[in-house]
Parts: C-alpha cells; structure tokens; sequence
C-alpha cells in the first residue's frame, strides 16, 4: 500500500510541475527591464557576411546548430527577386556560403518564380539552447514569401511552406506545396494583410494555446480603405499539419499604425516569450529601421517594449537602416545577426554582441560611383 501511495503522491507532483512550468507571468515594467538588460547588445562586432561586388545585395538572416556546427539560411536579391542560399560558421561569427536551398524556378508558370524568400520553421525556441531544426513528418519546413514579379519586393507576395528529408546543412532544393498556403486574394483575407505578404516565422505551440499546433507569425501590408497604402503588421495564423494555415484573431499582433512592424522571431526566456522584431518609419522616413522587441506569456497578447532600441544605425556600415533580428545566447554571449544597410544601399549581414568581442575586419566593396546629374 505505502508504494502505492508513493505512486500516486509521485505523479501528483509530476503534474503539478507539468501543469505550472509555464505558468503565466505578470508581464510588468520590471519583468520588461529583466528581459531587455538579458538580451540586450551594446557592442557591435560589424559586418560578417558580405556580397563579394555591388551586383546583388544580402538580407535575412536564420541562424541554427547542427553537429557541433552553426549555419545561417539568408536571402540574395540580385536584381531579379530573392533566392535562399546556405552558410556555416565554426564559431557564429567567421562564415562560408555554401549555396542555395530554394531558386528562381525555370517554369513561368509557377507562382513563386520570380521569389522566394525562406526562413527556417520549427526551430527549438529555448534561450541559449540547442538552437536545432527540428522536424515535423521526418521533414525540415521552411516558410517563405514568394510571388511572380520582378523586382525587389515587387508585386503581390503571398506565403508559402517548403520541405526536404535531406540534410538541412547540405544545400540542395527544398520541395515546395504547390500553391501558397496564404495570399492577400484569400476570401478570408484580413484588412491588416489584403495588400501583401512578408517574412513569416512558423513555431511549434507545444501547449496548444492557441488549439493548434502551430503558429506562424506573418508582417503584411494592408488597409481597410487602401490596401497599397496601409501600414505593415504583425500577425498570427495557425495550423496543425503545416500545410493548411488559417489566420487567427480579430487584430493584428503589432501596431504601429505608421510604417513597419516585421519580421517576428520567438524565443522561450525562462517563463516568457520574447518577440524580436523591427520598426522603421513610425515617426518619418528619417527614423531608419531599428530592432525592438516585445513580451508574452500566451503567445498571443503582447507587451511592446518602450525603451530603447536593441540595435540602431550606428556606423559606416549600418548608418541607413539596421534591422531584422535574428538572435542567439552560446556559451553565456547573445549575438544579435541582423541586415545591415549604408546610405549607398549595400546590404549585408552584421552582428551585435552582449559581450566585446573585438570588430571584424570584414567590410563592403568599394560603393557603387553615383552618376552626377546633367546641367541643364
């Protein structure tokens, strides 16, 4: 009888733990400051990947481990539209492309010919953790934005996911679901996404706070009364088989009514959720593009935080926009990857650290001559 009770006492405590592991925390101005003083970056490392001439630009970087090494999937605009290339790196901060995982296709047909813009899904989401891709099906997804124009950003961009049961450190070309899995046309398009799509970032809701299994958060551009016009969002939609995705909730998750809210990526700290993301022009075109970042205990409703920025335009380098976060804790040191672009708009990818690591000795080609104008 006494292992039976043992038993039963032991199980109780085992779901008692379960049950308060996440439990929700207050989200207060001081559980704001404990998280920004975590992840915080004041020292800027510079630049570590660059294009090697002035012909294609850098952007968007995912950042994960494997086998003791690091690798970075990013995108490469070179005139015609986005493709997804592949990197590694021994120590986060030295990196080696090594090629593309998703192309432009040779089929005009196909509704992401001229884009695609991918990001890593399923990541494990733990502050200074394994940082791993994890699978679904026996499979790696991305997400990714795509669309038929060319151009940078160009035309109607909708979302679509991407897959491969190979090795995500070897580059090769994912498979894509044949359709988009979201678009603005959707008949049940939201005001906040009726426009056009952008970066998406899918998460495993291991809780199911939502009811499903997974959340992708999305930015996208919409209005009410003028769609092309609106203001960029942060949004959420959900799914439980990675292939049929439906938008959640009433509003957008992030609002700044004015310019950018975008590319939204989560981290688990402790008993929080931690959104980095971007804003740029809330204020005016003079505001640049900065990183910030908001708080969660549900996954859904959001504290934004009003302090100062995680990182801003600050140098040579980064002195037009500084954006698009990408952020991971190894051995005690946050490094925040993030797009760094000049005022003679070469984009690459830069990194700010939690702890002075020296700069790099990486930098830009030289700029691109401007062309003086004719005198009348």
């Amino acid at each position: 009888m006494k292992i039976k009770y043992l038993i039963i006492a032991v199980t109780a405590l085992l779901l008692t733990s379960c049950a308060t592991k996440y439990k929700k925390r207050e989200i207060t101005n001081s559980v704001m400051q404990e998280i920004y003083e975590e992840i915080k970056t004041p020292y800027k490392y510079g630049l570590v990947m660059v294009p090697t001439d002035n012909s294609y630009k850098m952007d968007c970087p995912s950042v994960f481990r494997k086998d003791g090494k690091w690798y970075m999937t990013y995108l490469i605009y070179d005139g015609r539209g986005y493709e997804t290339w592949l990197a590694e790196s021994d120590n986060l901060l030295d990196w080696k492309h090594l090629g593309k995982v998703m192309s432009f296709s040779e089929n005009e047909k196909h509704w992401d010919v001229n884009q695609k813009a991918g990001y890593i899904s399923l990541q494990d989401m733990t502050w200074g953790g394994s940082y791993e891709w994890e699978k679904y099906e026996d499979k790696y997804w991305m997400s990714y934005f795509g669309g038929d124009s060319k151009g940078y950003e160009a035309g109607v961009l909708s979302i679509g996911m991407a897959y491969t049961k190979e090795a995500p450190t070897k580059p090769h070309e994912f498979q894509r679901l044949e359709n988009p899995v979201l678009t603005p046309k959707d008949k049940d398009a939201k005001w906040w996404d009726n426009s056009t799509m952008y970066k998406n970032s899918v998460i495993r809701d291991k809780d199911k706070v939502t009811g499903h299994d997974f959340i992708m958060y999305y930015n996208a551009r919409g209005d009410s009364i003028n769609p092309a016009k609106g203001a960029e969002r942060i949004a959420m939609a959900v799914s439980n088989d990675m292939k049929n995705w439906k938008r959640y909730g009433d509003k957008p998750l992030i609002n700044h009514h004015k310019g950018i809210s975008g590319d939204a990526y989560i981290q688990r700290i402790n008993d929080t959720w931690v959104m980095f993301y971007f804003g740029a022009f809330w204020t005016g075109w003079n505001q640049g593009a900065f990183n910030r970042f908001a708080v969660s205990n549900d996954l859904v409703n959001w504290t934004d935080w009003k302090g100062d920025d995680l990182v801003k335009s600050s140098e040579p380098y980064d002195d037009l926009f500084a954006h698009k976060s990408f952020v991971v804790k190894h051995d005690g040191v946050v490094y925040h990857f993030y797009c760094a672009v000049n005022k003679a708009e070469q984009r690459g990818i830069a990194i700010a650290t939690s702890k002075d690591l020296g700069k790099s000795k990486l930098n830009f080609v030289a700029p691109p001559e401007k062309k003086e104008k004719k005198k009348n």
